[in-house]
């Protein structure tokens, strides 16, 4: 049965928004009119095409939470052996989000005209990644769909919980660092220039700190507007050129090369990319088509070509991690668990090894990085408070000595 998005009035003359189901739109409209709605609009829910428009462009998509939350509901309900249609209608019937329910009713109406559950998710691929839906498609293709969602809702999990714990971890320091420039700023343009401006009133020499300081200030008086300006060009045009593949790539690739940051970029990368493939893997999926899609969740471009030109080099008879080894980009803890994989012909759970390996690894990484990081900003903040704290008291230690001689 389709599923309808409709806009309607109640009693009340309120506008409501919701999804009903009926065999057709005028059967939609007649089980709104019997629920005492007039119906305003109602067209049968499908994946919104316009991106390029200001409403396409900021439409409500699943997120990770959306996406492990769900995952996990369809993986508890068909281990069950709930009917997969009925699963999919009772978790889009308990969903509190508009969104989330619209996808999922309309996977549902797909699913009960006979489309095959990979296929009813392709109609929304903005909220199914293709990793997703190939794996879905493995999974009814096996006949083992059920032990299938359970890996897939493992997996969804997990990167939420990894996604949480970096953004939470980053939001105290970015917000010290922010603070910090924030109060430097507002005491550099506001405060300093009056208080300065007293002693050059005096005809006194200042000292050279106190001269620097008035300077830096007039500087960013006079040209903070056009520094700010060309700051967000700057921003703008960088965007801009990050859309070329080339340009892109030559960035990214700089990535890979600066210390903490190339191995911080590997080992989500590759961590992503293992876990992927390990789920494909073990999915069932063919070992090229595996990692073509493997290779689509890495967000480097050098190691996405890396891992392509490696898919050439399988199908001409070369083992994986020889021809991921080539490229110099992923981890030799990496490479020898795939190879021990494919030796031992335990490949699936020697990339599943390597992907735990990589995201413990990565943790402390971050952990480690980010302990050093807020007493650096704190000490960054301290020494510019000192600085021109002791700009603004040289002249009046001076003012002092001479009037005391």
């Amino acid at each position: 049965m389709p599923a309808f998005e409709y806009t309607a009035l109640d009693t009340a003359g309120r506008e409501k928004r919701g999804v009903i189901e009926g065999d057709s739109p005028r059967a939609a409209r007649q089980h709104l009119r019997s629920k005492g709605f007039d119906p305003l609009a109602i067209n049968q829910v499908r994946e919104r095409k316009d991106k390029t428009s200001f409403k396409g462009l900021f439409a409500r998509r699943f997120n990770s939470t959306d996406l492990a939350l769900f995952t996990r509901q369809l993986a508890t309900l068909v281990r069950s052996g709930t009917p997969l249609e009925e699963a999919l209608r009772t978790i889009g019937n308990h969903t509190e989000k508009p969104r989330v329910k619209r996808t999922v009713m309309g996977v549902r109406s797909r699913v009960s005209e006979g489309y095959s559950l990979e296929k009813a998710m392709g109609e929304f691929p903005s909220d199914y990644p293709e990793m997703y839906r190939a794996t879905i498609a493995a999974g009814e293709k096996s006949g083992y769909l059920d032990a299938v969602l359970d890996r897939l809702a493992d997996y969804t999990e997990t990167k939420q919980e990894t996604q949480q714990s970096v953004v939470g971890a980053l939001v105290y320091p970015i917000a010290l660092l922010f603070i910090a420039l924030a109060v430097v700023v507002l005491l550099v343009v506001v405060v300093v220039p009056k208080v300065v401006g007293i002693f050059e009133d005096l005809g006194q020499e200042l000292p050279l700190l106190t001269q620097m300081l008035i300077s830096f200030s007039n500087f960013l008086v006079s040209y903070g507007i056009y520094i700010l300006i060309a700051a967000i060009i700057g921003i703008i045009l960088f965007q801009r050129a990050m859309r070329t593949e080339t340009f892109r790539a030559k960035v990214q690739q700089f990535y890979l090369r600066m210390p903490i940051v190339g191995k911080l970029t590997r080992g989500v990368n590759t961590a992503r990319f293992s876990r992927t493939l390990s789920i494909m893997t073990a999915s069932g999926v063919p070992v090229l088509d595996s990692l073509r899609i493997a290779a689509e969740v890495i967000m480097n471009r050098p190691m996405r070509q890396a891992v392509q030109e490696a898919a050439v080099s399988i199908s001409e008879g070369a083992t994986i991690h020889s021809s991921l080894e080539r490229s110099g980009h992923f981890p030799p803890m990496t490479l020898h668990l795939i190879a021990s994989g494919e030796q031992s012909g335990n490949l699936e759970e020697m990339l599943d090894r390597a992907a735990s390996q990589q995201e413990r690894e990565l943790n402390t990484v971050i952990n480690t990085t980010l302990k050093l990081l807020e007493p650096l900003i704190i000490v960054f903040m301290g020494v510019m408070v000192l600085g021109i704290v002791m700009a603004v008291l040289m002249p009046i230690f001076n003012l002092n000595q001479l009037v005391g001689q």
